[in-house]
């Protein structure tokens, strides 16, 4: 084959493929394609496959459709107090009209931003720092709806407004951070001062209640005490007199008993006297009795003590005149069944058995070195040892001197 011929075929190879290329083509999803027609509008194409003339179409710029974040860089900022503030923006912007996006400005991108920059400072210039610091909800609004109403001509939509930072000058930062520090400390101040004043208050309510609740406490204490000793004093009382009525009864008791007793035994007047001069050394005994002297009317007072219990015999002479018997001699044990009891001697029949069985222990015959010594009974209530009579022989182990025996026997 020829050469010419080959170029040829080459060429027009190729020539194909560029018209191809031209002809056919891709729009991604979410993407819009300006196309002109020798340099005029046509269409816009939607995404998929898309057919062109060739060397008559064109793409004139391919458009995002998707919502675009812009995040433009700090811009100064006068405030209405004169402060410069550097406020750091992002819009959230998204194209709904390709066409207008791509004719009605050359870049809706620097658009955005110009515009951001102006209506941030025409808002920001009216108000003060606080105001600016505090109203960032507010100024998001205002600035989304200048923005939203000055790009819908260029087919763009403005979805939100955020402001990032606002940096005031370092000088008023160190004011702000020193009045926000004066501030702590002043509601710290004031915080402490009211837990003083609330504990103080509470401290006080405490102390009252409690001076009350002592006071009623020791009203209560002394109430209960005067009662006490009101009981106290008559249940005293109380014991003292039936204790001074029974005294007085066990004395005329005594009296009447001792005044029988000297009745029936028939004293004479000789042993009267005798029990009288019987009584003179007890009277003088005692530390402080150095001297005791005897009474000069020892005699007279022996002589009326015999002229009130004799009477005058044939010689003159005073003698004791028993009184006649009656031939009833009374016991004083016998008097009231109420203190017969007081003269009861007999013993414990238990203890009686005891003692029985000691003695007759104490009594056993210690057997010889090497004899085996009888087991040891003991004694039974009934007064003999457990199994033999009464009074029956006991073998024990104790010796005559109570020590046990360790010889092992």
């Amino acid at each position: 084959m020829d050469i010419s011929v080959l170029v040829t075929v080459v060429v027009i190879v190729l020539l194909v493929l560029v018209v191809m290329a031209r002809a056919i083509q891709i729009v991604p999803q979410a993407t819009a394609a300006v196309v002109e027609r020798l340099g005029r509008y046509k269409t816009t194409q939607t995404p998929g496959l898309a057919f062109l003339v060739p060397f008559v179409d064109r793409i004139r710029e391919r458009i995002d459709l998707r919502e675009q974040v812009v995040s433009f860089p700090p811009q100064p900022v006068i405030t209405k107090d004169n402060l410069t503030v550097r406020i750091d923006t992002v819009v959230y912007f998204r194209v709904t009209d390709p066409k207008a996006a791509v004719y009605e400005i050359s870049d809706y991108i620097t658009g955005v931003e110009q515009i951001t920059t102006t209506t941030l400072r025409n808002v920001v210039g009216g108000m003060t720092l606080e105001e600016t610091l505090t109203s960032r909800d507010q100024i998001n609004t205002t600035l989304r709806g200048e923005l939203d109403e000055a790009t819908g001509r260029w087919g763009i939509k403005v979805e939100r407004v955020e402001i990032k930072a606002i940096d005031p000058p370092p000088s008023i930062q160190e004011s702000m951070e020193r009045q926000m520090k004066a501030d702590r400390e002043k509601r710290a101040t004031i915080l402490t001062a009211e837990g003083q004043r609330e504990s103080a208050i509470r401290s006080a309510e405490g102390n009252k209640q409690a001076q009350i609740l002592t006071a009623e406490g020791a009203k209560q204490a002394a109430i209960l005490n005067a009662e006490a000793e009101r009981q106290s004093r008559i249940l005293r009382a109380q014991g003292e007199r039936a204790a001074q009525y029974l005294y007085a009864q066990g004395e005329a008791k005594a009296i009447e008993k001792r005044f029988a007793a000297i009745k029936a035994g028939r004293p004479t007047p000789e042993l009267l006297a005798y029990q009288y001069l019987q009584t003179l050394p007890e009277m003088a005994k005692g530390e402080a009795n150095k001297v005791w002297m005897v009474p000069s009317d020892f005699g007279k007072a022996l002589e009326g003590f015999t002229k009130m219990l004799g009477a005058p015999g044939e010689d003159g002479v005073f003698k004791y005149t028993p009184s006649p018997d009656d031939g009833q001699r009374v016991r004083p044990e016998d008097d009231e069944e109420s203190v017969r009891g007081w003269f009861d001697t007999s013993g414990d029949p238990e203890i009686a058995a005891q003692v029985a069985a000691a003695t007759a222990a104490a009594r056993q015959e210690v057997p010889a070195l090497g004899e085996v010594a009888p087991m040891a009974v003991r004694a039974a209530p009934g007064g003999g040892p457990q199994g033999l009579p009464a009074g029956a022989p006991v073998d024990d182990l104790t010796p005559p001197n109570g020590v046990p025996r360790t010889d092992g026997a």
